[in-house]
Parts: C-alpha cells; sequence; structure tokens
C-alpha cells in the first residue's frame, strides 16, 4: 500500500487532478463522495499567495471531510516558493505538492509549471526551498519532459526523490502536447521498474473508463491513477473504478436523479462556499458536462444558464426531476 509521509493510502488510490478552476472545495467534496481517495487544490501560484492575492488565498481553504487532501503551489522564484510553503503550512493539509507540469503559456512564460522542465536544476532548487519552508510531505506533479526530443523524467525522478520528495505524479505527455495527441505511459513504467525509485508513481493522463483504469494498472505497474478531466460532471468514475477493479463488472449508469442530484448539491455548496452570486455564475460551465448525452435537455440547460436567482434555480431542478422521471440513461 503506497504512503506518503505519514499519509496511508488505500490498495491502488484513486486521485483526482488539480484543475483551474474546476477542483474548488464544492468539486472535491462531490469527488469525495463518490470515492476519491487523495485530492488537491486548484494550483496555486506561490507569488499570489505572498501578495496576498484574495483569489490565491481563498484556494488554500480546505475542509476535514476531504483528508487526506494537498495543496498545490507554483512557481519560478525559490524564496517566493518556500516563503508560499510556509503559508500553505498555516492551514495544515496533508502534504504540499508542486507543478511542474502546466502546461499553460502565461505559467510557463513565468519559468514555472512545465517551464522548469527545460531546466532541471532549477526544478531542483525550487522543489528544495519548498520543503524547507514545511513540515509536511512534498509531492510534485510533472510531465515526460518539454518535448519529444528532451524527455527527461528518468533523471527528474531519481533527482526529486534524493532532495526528499515523497511521491510523484507524472503525466504522460510532454509540454509541447498540451492535451492533445496520444499520452505515453511507456516512461511511467520505465521510471517505476528503475530499482532506485522507492517512492510511489501514479499515472495521469487520458484515463476516461475503469477498462482503461485496470488496463494501464495491470500493464505499467504503476502505483495509482490520478484522475482529471474524465472527472469534470462525472464524479461517478472512481467508485466505478473501483467496483470494476473488485468484481469486473460495471456499475449501473448513474441515473437522471443522480445527476440531478449532483448538480443540484455542487451549485448549493458553490453558493455557500463562493457566495450566491459568484456562486450561480461559475456553476454554469458545470451544467453541460452533469447532463451530457441527455436527450431533448437544450431547453433546461439554456435556463439553468441564464437564471440569476438560486430559488428559480432549485424550482429548475424540481422541473427536470418531474420531466425525466421515467428517462433511462444510455
Amino acid at each position: 500500500m503506497p504512503k506518503i509521509g505519514n499519509i496511508q493510502l488505500p490498495d491502488f488510490p484513486l486521485l483526482l487532478a488539480p484543475m483551474e478552476d474546476v477542483s474548488d472545495p464544492p468539486f472535491r467534496r462531490l469527488c469525495k463522495l463518490h470515492g476519491a481517495d487523495l485530492m488537491y487544490s486548484e494550483f496555486i501560484s506561490s507569488e499570489g499567495l505572498i501578495r496576498d492575492a484574495i483569489k490565491s488565498r481563498q484556494k488554500l481553504d480546505i475542509f476535514d471531510y476531504e483528508r487526506p487532501v494537498g495543496i498545490q503551489i507554483f512557481g519560478g522564484d525559490e524564496e517566493a516558493m518556500e516563503l508560499s510553503a510556509k503559508i500553505v503550512d498555516t492551514v495544515q493539509p496533508d502534504l504540499v505538492d508542486i507543478n511542474f507540469g502546466c502546461p499553460v503559456k502565461k505559467v510557463v512564460c513565468k519559468g514555472a509549471g512545465a517551464g522548469v522542465l527545460k531546466d532541471v536544476d532549477l526544478m531542483i532548487r525550487l522543489t528544495k526551498a519548498v520543503i524547507k519552508g514545511t513540515n509536511l510531505p512534498v509531492t510534485v506533479k510533472t510531465r515526460l519532459g518539454w518535448d519529444e526530443n528532451s524527455i527527461n523524467i528518468d533523471e527528474v525522478a531519481e533527482r526529486l526523490q534524493d532532495v526528499g520528495v515523497q511521491a510523484l505524479t507524472i503525466h504522460a505527455r510532454t509540454r509541447a502536447q498540451m492535451y492533445k495527441g496520444h499520452s505515453d505511459w511507456s516512461h511511467i513504467a520505465r521510471v517505476k521498474n528503475n530499482p532506485r525509485i522507492t517512492m510511489p508513481i501514479f499515472g495521469n493522463g487520458d484515463i476516461d473508463s475503469p477498462e482503461k483504469a485496470l488496463e494501464y494498472k495491470n500493464k505499467y505497474g504503476i502505483d495509482g491513477i490520478m484522475i482529471g478531466r474524465a472527472a469534470i460532471g462525472y464524479p461517478w468514475i472512481f467508485n466505478e473504478i473501483k467496483h470494476y477493479f473488485n468484481t469486473g463488472e460495471h456499475l449501473p449508469l448513474p441515473s437522471m436523479n443522480d445527476r440531478i442530484e449532483a448538480a443540484r448539491n455542487h451549485l448549493i455548496w458553490s453558493m455557500e462556499w463562493k457566495g450566491e452570486r459568484l456562486g450561480i455564475v461559475e456553476m454554469r460551465r458545470h451544467y453541460t458536462n452533469y447532463f451530457k448525452g441527455v436527450h431533448g435537455f437544450k431547453e433546461y440547460k439554456h435556463r439553468l444558464v441564464t437564471t440569476d436567482d438560486h430559488n428559480a434555480l432549485l424550482q429548475i431542478f424540481e422541473e427536470i426531476k418531474e420531466a425525466y422521471a421515467h428517462y433511462q440513461m444510455v
């Protein structure tokens, strides 16, 4: 069973990926409810934390029912990373994770996220700074390398472990690929099979079904899987994978009622955490995912994304429930 510091994880844990503007407390709460074993905050800018940027500080909110939970930070400056690790320490998550994988240009330009894949020495210095700034276990999420001509994950894994990193999640793409093209997990398997590597190695990239999760578990020998985009609007994926691992069978698809309840809870928890107005507005991008493939849903979706009053929204959910009382998901 994988262990990160003192955190004992179940056999082959399923992790929820840190996704910007998605992995907030309301969404994490849903994923925890449906079987996620370890979750992370959205990534937080170390510069933003130090400047006391309100949005960055709000991302530090964690709740006991989420544990174990990690807070993920990124940045390209050693001093800022050490200081932000100290700030993270004060809210007492279970671990601190460093993002060396985000491919987005505005992050990479600052020499952060996947930007450090070009400079492994800097990556190690930044990691050491975080380890110095916290008493918590430090983990890392990264990619295979900058592009296919500079895949350096083998060296990166060894050096990160040598300075004290306690688990590594590898997204099986290069920065150049962004989120496109084929993810190549054979590189992750090679890291996992390196006799020098003793820390848990988690794989990430393209896991969107129980079958694929089992295939990759068996084929690549990793310690666990991190799931990102497949959980958006579909938090059931965690328990579906676990059930399939245990029985070889599929859980029934979430019913229309399950979907309505999840979307409604997501909305209510978002309003509680962000305030009513922001909770309503930021929830709008999720409805498409919750009701993907539902026949004749267009009009309801339009009302959900244009209604500003929370009582009216709850009323719409009741209408949907009634209208789809006998609807079968396929």
